[in-house]
């Protein structure tokens, strides 16, 4: 017989489990969908439905009016509200937007930030109150708030943690729909349109991954803590998170794909710095699966002289394919050392190898090894040919090593250090050094 505690375990458990599949639902939804209006019904909607709350509203801020104005709402007068703009300097929301924070109210009426009009307007009663703000980057958008409870208690502390993860994700969907319509309108002006993808790609690419992250971290977790059923949602819910990373990856590596031959921007970076910094940015993944990264970079500096975003995204991609194709609880090491006048990582995991067939493929665009691993985690197939990419405009190399299927993988990136010209620039960055 299962005990009152375990019983109130499993229940929390379940609860927190139904959260996460929500809130990667609403990650695909909002990551799918470009039209405006339909996307901030849906936005309201689901936060409404996940906090419990009987209405909830979208307020973005007008550059030129300098107000907040009603975008979308719930269980209001929406028509109503529209007409309404609401003042930065007395307003709940106008207070969430100018301090950049989050707001929770007990009592509405008894708070003197509240703006009355609205109310007044449409009839509606706000009692209890919580809200946030809307933020791509540094930059506040708008303001999302979620008004009364249905079962009569006040909003929590973890009730604005949640509405931020969903802020933080409608903002930039939000965004993306707005920059949807811009490029639509500058169709017929190639440059503008050229610069708008790629804003697009870049704004989504970046800004995902923050909640992405949180709900890594917390899918892992309840991966860990939960048993039985439980623990195959809360799987599911990590795998379909992981898919999204992986989504959000190739959106990069689409964007370094276009603008990967024009002027590049170099400056003198220790190369062992961005190991570290690649480790932090996909530990999330890693953690998702168990894997142990483990880094060895020496106590030398390793200076080169490069364009920081390209080589940072190379180095991504090596990482990242590394746990993809590495089965869980595995191990990832990175390596980087001096060789001559060249600077060395590598990137070694424990996973399913490549076969000797492939080796010489796989750093082709758009190909992808006949796995089920690779069937099961998805992509475009271009993450090493981004590699490869910027290997040759940094007149670097990097080549795969095998030892076949099962027995894991090496891949190896050499960079000119500063001040020094490779020699083997015209090699297309794919041949290994020739024993000396």
């Amino acid at each position: 017989m299962t005990s009152p505690d375990t019983q109130h375990e499993n229940a929390e458990l379940k609860a927190q489990i139904a959260l996460l599949a929500k809130l990667v639902e609403v990650s695909v939804t909002l990551s799918s969908t470009l039209d405006l209006k339909q996307l901030l019904h849906y936005i309201i909607g689901a936060a409404s439905e996940i906090l419990s709350a009987d209405a909830a509203s979208i307020l973005l801020y007008d550059d030129n009016m300098r107000e907040l104005h009603f975008s979308a709402a719930t269980g209001v007068a929406a028509d109503e509200l529209a007409k309404i703009p609401v003042p930065l300097d007395s307003s709940v929301a106008g207070a969430i937007f100018r301090e950049n924070r989050h707001v929770i109210i007990n009592d509405v009426s008894k708070d003197s930030r509240h703006f009355k009009t609205v109310g007044e307007k449409t009839k509606f009663q706000s009692k209890t109150l919580v809200g946030v703000p809307m933020r791509i980057k540094d930059r506040v958008t708008g303001v999302i708030e979620a008004l009364n409870k249905r079962n009569g208690k006040p909003f929590t502390e973890m009730d604005a943690r949640v509405l931020a993860i969903l802020a933080s994700q409608a903002a930039v969907a939000i965004e993306n729909a707005r920059l949807i319509e811009a490029l639509q309108k500058a169709y017929d002006d190639l440059g503008k349109l050229d610069k708008m993808k790629g804003d697009f790609i870049a704004i989504a690419s970046h800004e995902l991954r923050t909640p992405l992250g949180v709900i890594l971290g917390y899918a892992t977790f309840l991966r860990e803590e939960a048993k039985g059923e439980m623990s195959d949602y809360a799987k599911a819910i990590l795998d379909s998170a992981v898919h999204m990373r992986k989504l959000v990856e190739d959106l990069t590596n689409l964007r370094f794909l276009e603008v990967g031959q024009k002027a590049m921007q170099r400056e003198k970076i220790d190369l062992r710095e961005l190991l570290t910094e690649v480790r932090k940015e996909l530990k999330p993944l890693a953690d998702a699966k168990a894997h142990t990264i483990t880094v060895e970079a020496g106590d030398k500096p390793l200076l080169v002289n490069i364009d920081r975003p390209k080589i940072l995204n190379a180095l991504s991609n090596l990482l990242n394919n590394a746990i993809r194709f590495t089965p869980d609880r595995g191990s990832i090491e990175l390596i980087s050392f001096q060789k001559g006048h060249e600077a060395w990582v590598q990137v070694k995991d424990s996973g399913v190898g490549i076969s000797k067939r492939d080796l010489d493929r796989i750093f082709q665009g758009f190909f992808q090894v006949e796995d089920h691993m690779v069937r099961k985690t998805g992509g475009l197939g271009i993450g090493l040919s981004i590699v490869r990419g910027a290997m040759k405009l940094h007149n670097g190399r990097v080549w795969g090593e095998s030892e076949g299927d099962g027995k894991g993988s090496t891949f190896t990136v050499t960079l000119p250090l500063a001040g020094f010209t490779s020699e083997i620039a015209t090699t297309g960055g794919l041949r290994p050094p020739a024993p000396r």
